[in-house]
């Protein structure tokens, strides 16, 4: 059987925490913000002095939102002493190429609060004393919505710097920075082996940050509210609020902003699940791991989650409950088979016998020399390769292994007693397709 994402989606910030990145009036969450709306809000504010507002970001210990989790302010500081020392000026991409099909906090944010981005970007221009700028994304109407947002504004809302709009194909490679700086210097998209790295050496040569949107847009609040205003919601290490993507559990998809250190069970409750029916959770998209039970015990921050040998990611959470979890790491690593760049033998060989031994264990033909494979594949591929996919893909098979062996066991006896029912099989597992609210 094949699971088919919900048509609508759940947008909420949690109770009683004033969203940043959402809107204050949540009859307006499925409504594009113009410029007058976002300005009458207290945005484009002036800055008086980039420097101030970095030393504020590094004081908001603000992660980057679009899976590793790296400070923003270390980035910032590097691309503009970077930029300074090789006297040739910076470029800075906001990265919206939403490669994870179980999330969508990104094309929401572009969607519905494109100016909140742009603002963000040209916040993060200043610092980094950039003329240049790009919105990168696959999403055509992301690329529209940005688009109409950029010919709302006046002359020199943005700070003087010239930002256009690139749109690209969507692939799961294709919001990986060395792929999208690839991309905008009109090669292929596709990553490139590193170093150089964008801060380096990125788009047209100069230092280049390449930012997640929704890290972007939590440039304005600090510029208006402050770094301890910012911090007042989180933990010391995962502060802030963040978008949450979640899918599965036979429910519509939800975009949820909430504060970092949130129990996971009252965010599922909010969202409707109930934990005696979740039976696991893959964490961060399809990248960072599969989960069992213990998902439960977790809080909504990377410290917790990497005491757990696992991950926040972008954000996104799948809810396992009635779906195997065999079945379900079948279909992602197939989707890894396919969605490789095809440029790294490790890789395109890798993903390519994980997905096998993955699929003939779905299908109750593997054997416990297959498994003794999968699990050398898992330890021994990880960190080749020019981007992270085939990581990600040991990761799967890696987590699926330790995390469900009950499971995996059964399968190795053909007794998975809820895939004789009907196998789950799903070409993009949990993605969410659609962003009308629900």
């Amino acid at each position: 059987m094949e699971t088919t994402a919900a048509s609508t989606i759940t947008i909420a910030a949690w109770p009683g925490c004033a969203p940043r990145l959402l809107r204050d009036q949540p009859d307006l969450q499925a409504v594009r913000e113009d410029c007058a709306a976002y300005s009458d809000g207290g945005g484009y504010r002036p800055l008086a002095a980039a420097d101030a507002l970095l030393d504020e970001v590094e004081r908001s210990g603000l992660l980057g939102r679009g899976g590793a989790a790296f400070p923003l302010a270390v980035k910032l500081r590097t691309v503009r002493d970077n930029g300074i020392c090789s006297n040739v000026g910076t470029v800075v991409v906001a990265n919206g190429e939403e490669g994870e099909p179980a999330s969508i906090k990104d094309r929401w944010l572009l969607r519905n609060r494109p100016h909140l981005v742009l603002d963000g970007l040209r916040l993060a221009a200043a610092i980094v004393a950039a003329d240049r700028a790009h919105v990168y994304v696959s999403d055509p109407e992301s690329a529209r919505s940005v688009e109409t947002a950029l010919s709302e504004l006046g002359a020199g809302a943005l700070g003087g710097i010239n930002v256009a709009v690139r749109v690209v194909d969507p692939g799961y490679v294709a919001g990986e920075e060395t792929a999208a700086v690839r991309a905008l210097n009109g090669g292929p998209v596709k990553p490139t082996d590193k170093p150089p790295r964008p801060f380096e050496s990125g788009v047209g040569g100069r230092p280049t940050l390449v930012s997640n949107v929704e890290t972007l847009a939590g440039l304005p609040y600090i510029q208006q509210h402050g770094s301890a205003a910012f911090r007042a919601q989180g933990t010391a290490h995962s502060t802030g609020t963040l978008l949450v993507t979640i899918t599965g559990a036979d429910r519509p998809p939800g975009l949820y902003e909430v504060p970092h250190g949130l129990p996971i069970t009252e965010l599922l409750a909010l969202h409707g699940v109930s934990p005696d029916r979740v039976r696991g959770a893959l964490m961060g998209g399809y990248f960072v791991c599969l989960l069992n039970r213990d998902v439960l015990d977790a809080t909504v921050d990377h410290e917790t989650f990497q005491r757990l040998g696992s991950g926040l990611g972008c954000g996104a959470i799948s809810v396992i409950t009635d779906d195997c979890p065999v079945a379900l790491a079948a279909s992602v690593l197939a989707y890894f088979d396919r969605e490789n760049a095809g440029q790294c033998g490790s890789c395109f060989n890798g993903t390519a016998a994980m997905a096998a031994v993955a699929g003939a264990l779905r299908d109750g033909v593997a054997t416990d020399e297959d498994l003794t494979r999968l699990r050398r594949w898992s330890v021994v591929l990880r960190g080749r390769g020019a981007c992270a996919t085939l990581d990600a893909a040991t990761n799967v098979a890696a987590s699926l292994l330790d995390q469900f062996p009950d499971p995996v066991q059964n399968h190795l006896d053909n007794g998975c007693q809820t895939c004789q029912l009907g196998a789950f099989r799903a070409d993009r597992p949990y993605e969410v397709e659609a962003v009308r609210q629900a």
